[in-house]
C-alpha cells in the first residue's frame, strides 16, 4: 500500500505525538518508582520517533534494530545528525531489553533520570531535524 503524501504527513505527526506522549508516561512511572517499566518507555519513546524519520524517508521496516542501523548508516554517518544520539539510542535498546527480558536486573534510579533526560534531548532532536528537512 502506498502512502499519499497528506496521509504520511498525518502518520508522522502521529508517531511524534506518540513519542512525546510516552515522555509523560516515563515520568508518571519514575515517580512511582516502577524503573523496570520507565526505562521500556524512554526507549520506545524514541524508538517512535524514529518510525517518524522512517516514515519521512518511506523507509519500512518492523524491525527494532533494522531500524536503529537504517538511522546509524543514513543520520549519523552522513553527519547529519550528531554521533552522540546513535550512542542514546543504542544505550536505550540494550537497556530496554534488558529490562524486559532479564530476570535479575535492576535500574538505579539516578540511571532511570539521566536516561529520561537523554530520551527528551533525542525526541527534541528527531522533530527538529524532521522539521527543518524538506
Amino acid at each position: 500500500m502506498t502512502l499519499s503524501e497528506e496521509n504520511r504527513k498525518i502518520l508522522i505527526n502521529t508517531r511524534l505525538d506518540q513519542a512525546i506522549e510516552t515522555i509523560q508516561e516515563a515520568l508518571l512511572l519514575i515517580e512511582n518508582n516502577m524503573l523496570r517499566a520507565a526505562m521500556n518507555r524512554i526507549y520506545y519513546g524514541m524508538f517512535y520517533s524514529l518510525l517518524a524519520l522512517a516514515l519521512k524517508y518511506k523507509f519500512k521496516t518492523s524491525k527494532h534494530q533494522q531500524l536503529i542501523g537504517w538511522f546509524n548508516k543514513n543520520f549519523i554517518k552522513n553527519n547529519l545528525i550528531d554521533k552522540k544520539y546513535s550512542k542514546i539510542i543504542r544505550d536505550a535498546f540494550e537497556l530496554r531489553t534488558e529490562g524486559d527480558y532479564e530476570v535479575f536486573i535492576d535500574f538505579s534510579r539516578e540511571e532511570i533520570l539521566d536516561k529520561f533526560e537523554s530520551m527528551k534531548v533525542f525526541i527534541a532532536e528527531i522533530e527538529r531535524f524532521i522539521s527543518t528537512e524538506p
